[in-house]
């Protein structure tokens, strides 16, 4: 997970002044030495870096702060500010074209994701009501046309591609095509190299000099730490970037390339890739970023994601099953499966504020619940409606069908029952028609089991 490191230090920092009723300059100075440490460890820019503590030192010291009632409080707010600042303080969105269609250049080195992030953009301005045209102006690295194809065709954009002509008339009749056509986006996906010459960015120029792109946006791998920036650096200074997409955020990145960017080309981070999968973009808030580097959550995030990737349909059908205590195993696997469209399970925990201290250590493993899904598919159309005739004749099939134990299928039946026995106790109502308990967990586990031939329990320490 992204930060986390970072996220582990900033915190056994502040821990160490929130012990202290009130707080001296030294007490202040001490904990920015340490977050200085912190920061260079994550790879952020040296010079971002020591800038950042001066600034956060000048403020923290101030009377506001050392006669405050709750000091270490106001010097973690300071901190969130000037991340908040230092990574852009706002979003940045797309600069559309007054006149169709907007022409976005996509850049950077070969291996950083261009391609993919060419489709995952398309996606993202699809789901807006945009018809993108993803255009293959990379004609050097082996199967690169086709690879935008195979991912055009999955996000249901249209490819525009000439073979092997130049990169510059390729552009320009993808522009002319596009206004035929109606597409009101053009994104432009051209060809990267190992590392930056003259070559690869003569040739970047004379695209740009061609179609006048509205965005030229470069794309950055997050896990090469400080040599992302100076790429972002190289590329800017060639070619004027609009904005950055940081790629892998998800890894485990030390997330000095997010934080140390926007300081040193001027240029905001507007995309961040999350995952895998063509849906796994989401626009950079710096705010939110901030946040989520201090251990504080990123409730708006989980709350978006949760519209845009939920089926709303199924969640309100779900609530009504909820309500009435018809809740069985085919429900279970399809809310399984929505939660798998969120992402992981610690990615998603780690957003809800209070929770990422606890989660630290855990190792989610995220098959588990595609063991549980296996186990729900081995059942019949009965026992999935019906759990209690499954008999310990039912489970030995069900286990044998799933690749799993039988002792997996009786947790997973026991846990099924503690969820039956909560929702029963959440809908219970006195003589007066109220309900007798408040929402809550009351001890109840996830229906995640153990894998068939190791790991017991749901998760495991590091």
């Amino acid at each position: 997970m992204a930060f986390e490191g970072l996220t582990e230090k900033l915190g056994a920092a502040f821990r160490k002044l929130r012990t202290k009723g009130k707080l001296t300059e030294s007490d202040v100075k001490s904990a920015m030495r340490e977050v200085r440490l912190a920061l260079l460890e994550a790879d952020v820019n040296y010079k971002v870096a020591k800038d950042f503590t001066a600034k956060v030192t000048e403020r923290a010291v101030g009377s506001d702060v050392m006669e405050s009632l709750t000091p270490a409080q106001m010097v973690i707010k300071i901190v969130n500010e000037e991340l908040t600042s230092l990574m852009g303080s706002e979003e940045t969105r797309i600069n559309f074209a007054g006149k169709p269609p907007t022409i976005i250049m996509m850049c950077g080195l070969q291996g950083s994701g261009k391609t993919t992030h060419s489709a995952k953009l398309a996606k993202m301005l699809k789901k807006q009501g945009h018809r993108p045209l993803l255009v293959a102006c990379d004609i050097y690295r082996p199967a690169a046309i086709e690879q935008l194809k195979v991912v055009g065709g999955q996000v249901g954009a249209s490819v525009f591609e000439m073979g092997h002509e130049n990169p510059v008339v390729i552009a320009q009749n993808a522009v002319k095509h596009a206004k035929d056509y109606g597409n009101d986006i053009v994104i432009l996906d051209t060809a990267g190299r190992l590392h930056i010459d003259e070559k690869l960015m003569n040739e970047l120029k004379e695209v740009k000099s061609a179609v006048h792109p509205d965005e030229i946006l470069l794309v950055v791998d997050s896990m090469t730490g400080q040599d992302a920036v100076n790429v972002a650096k190289s590329f800017d200074d060639l070619l004027d970037i609009s904005g950055v997409i940081l790629t892998k955020l998800d890894g485990d990145t030390r997330g000095g390339a997010a934080l140390s960017v926007r300081a040193v080309t001027g240029k905001p981070i507007k995309f961040a890739g999350i995952g895998e999968k063509l849906g796994d973009l989401e626009v950079f808030h710096p705010d939110r970023m901030a946040s989520r580097i201090l251990g504080m959550g990123d409730v708006l995030t989980l709350i978006e994601d949760a519209q845009s990737r939920l089926d709303q349909e199924k969640t309100e059908e779900m609530a009504k099953k909820f309500r009435q205590n018809k809740f069985d195993m085919n429900d279970l696997y399809d809310q399984l499966q929505q939660i798998k469209r969120m992402g992981s399970v610690k990615n998603i925990l780690s957003k809800i504020p209070g929770i990422s201290d606890q989660i630290r250590d855990m190792d989610f493993d995220d098959r588990q619940m595609d063991r549980v899904g296996a186990m729900i598919s081995s059942m019949t159309k009965k026992e999935r409606e019906n759990p209690s005739i499954i008999n310990p004749s039912r489970k030995r099939r069900i286990a044998a069908g799933s690749g799993m134990k039988v002792e997996d299928v009786n947790r997973l039946m026991k846990q099924f029952e503690q969820m039956q026995k909560f929702m029963k106790n959440m809908n219970a109502r006195d003589k007066n028609g109220r309900r007798k308990h408040l929402p809550g967990l009351g001890g109840l586990n996830m229906p995640i089991p153990q894998g068939p031939r190791h790991g017991r329990g749901k998760y495991k320490k590091k």
